[in-house]
């Protein structure tokens, strides 16, 4: 008798602590800053004119003396849903530390370690050459449950390279990309507007990523969703920090939709875990720096990540000392899914602050 309830209790621990996650949003906010994340708006680039074009009505929009409203005030579904639901890490006051391990701090050395968990120092430039790594989205791409299932949705004009869509397989859609999958009408509309509309230095704006990753989602819901926004970086190397300041809180608003859709349908709701990085931070010990990064800016090493899903505990803003690295995320999204993400090198393992 003590052996069947043995055996009962066991089959029943495995059934409460059984992976939950079916589906993956991963999330990259090009260049955004772990201070702003933690802090709100720093006071002494909001309030300079060389930054921030009409201070007052910036500050009415985002300034707080106390630093955890303003940083609710930047990122309300952060700081509200996924502070009460999940975790978030990089408050390095606090002792959270989360750095990056390739040597260059920009963005390609940085998306491609994020994706195959890999800094490799080959690896060394922003040009449009296809990565010879695999990353998890191909390798997901080829795995039976996700096989077709995988896609991109991206600002940047090089993340077909850093995905390698020839090799991979995976759905790309970037800017200067015109491929049709879904064929609604919101599709349609959103390539009349990305034709009509004039395009930043980098790449297309940052709403028509969104918008076509959702009508994705709706039409085709994939297994693995990648969304890379990109008008954080461009407006701060621009040294415009009203700008800057605006796109987190839209992107924050953009990821409040993802949730509230994925909780609201029944083929998502309480099966979708949502993970938040950036490829690297900026500067901040000079403060001039904020509008760059690279080997030569010490501090835009640091950087954060959040994450909420089913899988994911209830911590909150982490406070223990402790280190995590961006070449942890693209191990925790296969396993997330169920896989062991591997592909010839040394790389990093689960984060088991979002999965167990």
């Amino acid at each position: 008798m003590k052996l069947k309830l043995s055996i009962l209790f066991f089959l029943l621990s495995g059934i409460a602590f059984a992976q939950k996650t079916e589906n993956v949003i991963l999330i990259t906010l090009d260049g955004v800053r772990w201070q702003e994340v933690f802090s709100g708006a720093d006071s002494s680039i909001l309030n300079n004119p060389e930054y921030t074009e009409t201070i007052d009505r910036t500050n009415e929009r985002f300034w707080d003396a106390s630093p955890v409203e303003r940083r609710e005030k930047l990122m309300p579904f952060l700081w509200g849903t996924v502070q009460n639901q999940g975790v978030i890490a990089g408050n390095r006051v606090l002792g959270s530390k989360v750095d990056i391990k390739n040597p260059y701090g920009f963005s390609y050395p940085g998306y491609n370690e994020i994706l195959t968990g890999y800094p490799d120092p080959k690896v060394n430039s922003n040009d449009k050459n296809y990565n010879h790594n695999t990353t998890v989205l191909e390798f997901l791409n080829q795995q039976a449950e996700a096989a077709g299932k995988v896609a991109a949705f991206c600002t940047w004009d090089v993340f077909p390279y850093i995905i390698n869509d020839k090799r991979s397989g995976v759905y790309v859609s970037a800017a200067g990309t015109f491929n049709p999958v879904t064929n609604s009408p919101e599709e349609h509309l959103l390539d009349q507007i990305e034709h009509s509309v004039p395009s930043l230095a980098s790449g297309r704006f940052d709403f028509l990523t969104f918008y076509r990753a959702f009508d994705y989602l709706k039409n085709k819901a994939p297994k693995m969703l990648y969304l890379a926004f990109d008008e954080t970086d461009e407006f701060a190397h621009e040294a415009k920090y009203r700008e800057y300041l605006y796109a987190i809180n839209t992107i924050d608003n953009y990821i409040s939709q993802l949730w509230e859709y994925c909780q609201s349908t029944p083929e998502f709701k309480d099966k979708t875990t949502i993970i938040m990085v950036t490829d690297h931070g900026r500067g901040d010990k000079i403060k001039s720096q904020w509008t760059s990064h690279g080997e030569k800016v010490e501090d835009c090493r640091s950087i954060w990540f959040a994450a909420i899903g089913p899988d994911t505990p209830a911590i909150g803003e982490l406070s223990q000392n402790h280190q995590n690295y961006q070449n942890e995320i693209s191990a925790t999204v296969a396993k997330l899914l169920g896989q062991d993400y591997q592909n010839g090198h040394e790389i990093g393992k689960p984060i088991d602050w979002i999965v167990k």
